[in-house]
């Protein structure tokens, strides 16, 4: 038994490596050395072709670092790499939420010192490149180190509630770590904004004028409560731009990227804040905290019910059961429930997307937000030209030409 799952993990990992070169040749299928007729009016020639070359830099750049991952995890599962490394950490203790942070803690680290020179080649080298990067050595160091003390405070706090609820609640730990996901996922969609996000960036209220007035009046037209409108500095680290919406209740807020504000008209900005709006009036930010409570709700629970079964240890290599090892394997189990899970979830967000853009056509205008994305797409060099099969498993957002498309419709 312990055999067949090996085979069934290892065969698993096979299928998801070749599904994502399968999407990355189809969308390749799409490329043209010729500006697409549809896409006249959107690009010009001298863009559309440096966005062709950002599309095949990524590409290489992504087939490279996967296939790396790849057949590292192979060597891993078949030189025993995971039962070699908790063999290690049981010299040095038995106590089970120890072994945990130290075996997840030491994988973290080994993983993050095998990316890092990619992470580093990808910021420095292709966003250079092609005129995105804006981090520099200081603020690219100083983010891997903020972000370290955060997987250790947050990572480690969660994964230890998590092992302590199984050694103490037994059968019914599943529900507990339920609830307190829950909680804290709530809770970190409340003050992500104002806890996490000022670690990293500056955030400051957008100042009086002509822009703060415009979506102010667009707010009390369209029965948003707004009092939060805040401009985030961006430009400290890429050229590409952005806007969302966070936060429940009293903590709503919205977000502007400087970039945005710098890129696009007074009309363009309030249709994307109009579109963000959209997102909240439709409630598609509670929609999206409920379906991911009961997906991990079915998730723990299916957990629990082979969490206990020495055969998860032992199709890793391990000879003595354990809950991180027990859980490293069901994680590469489930993985194609998950992906399938993915796809429902991008395809609910797409359908989202879809319905903030119409309630921004109809509460304001379909013209601005139409040259609002235009913008956004060509300025972040973006393949206008997907194919559908990769757009369906692996876009959240629909294709610019389609929401074009649908915009059009309520001119």
């Amino acid at each position: 038994m312990e055999q067949l799952l090996f085979y069934i993990i290892v065969g698993i990992i096979i299928l998801d490596y070749a599904l994502d070169r399968l999407m990355d040749y189809l969308n390749s299928t799409r490329w043209s050395n010729k500006l697409p007729g549809e896409l006249k009016g959107i690009y010009d020639e001298e863009k559309y072709r440096k966005s062709q070359e950002y599309s095949k830099d990524n590409m290489r750049f992504g087939l490279l670092t996967s296939s790396l991952s790849f057949i590292a995890i192979l060597l891993i599962l078949f030189f025993e790499g995971f039962a070699f490394l908790d063999e290690w950490v049981r010299q040095y203790t038995e106590h089970p939420v120890l072994m945990a942070i130290i075996f997840f803690g030491i994988l973290g680290i080994l993983s993050d010192i095998l990316s890092t020179p990619f992470d580093i080649y990808h910021t420095f080298v292709i966003e250079e490149k092609y005129g995105f990067n804006r981090t520099t050595p200081k603020t690219y160091i100083t983010d891997k180190l903020k972000g370290y003390v955060l997987s250790l405070i947050i990572g480690g706090g969660l994964l230890a509630v998590f092992v302590w609820f199984y050694d103490t609640a037994g059968n019914l730990f599943w529900l507990y770590a339920w609830i307190f996901i829950t909680l804290f996922s709530v809770f970190m969609s409340m003050f992500y904004s104002t806890l996490i996000v000022p670690l990293f960036n500056k955030q400051t209220p957008l100042e009086e004028g002509e822009l703060r007035d415009a979506i102010e009046k667009f707010a009390h037209k369209a029965g948003f409560k707004l009092k939060n409108i805040y401009v985030i500095d961006g430009s400290r680290r890429s050229k590409k731009a952005n806007a969302y919406f966070s936060g429940l209740g009293a903590k709503k807020r919205i977000v502007l990227y400087d970039t945005l504000i710098n890129d696009h008209t007074t009309e363009e900005l309030v249709g994307v804040l109009a579109h963000e709006i959209g997102h909240y009036k439709k409630k598609h930010t509670l929609k999206s905290i409920m379906i991911s409570t009961i997906h991990t709700g079915i998730m723990l629970y299916i957990l629990s019910l082979f969490i206990d079964n020495p055969y998860l240890s032992g199709a890793l290599g391990a000879e003595t059961p354990s809950f991180h090892i027990g859980i490293l394997a069901f994680g590469l189990l489930y993985s194609p429930i998950s992906t399938l899970l993915g796809i429902a979830g991008n395809m609910l967000s797409r359908y989202h997307e879809y319905e903030a853009d119409r309630f921004a056509a109809k509460k304001y205008d379909p013209k601005p937000l139409q040259e609002a994305l235009k913008k956004l797409s060509v300025n972040h060099l973006s393949n206008l030209r997907p194919h559908p099969a990769y757009v369906f498993i692996n876009y959240s957002h629909p294709p610019l030409l389609k929401r074009l498309e649908a915009l059009k419709s309520y001119e």
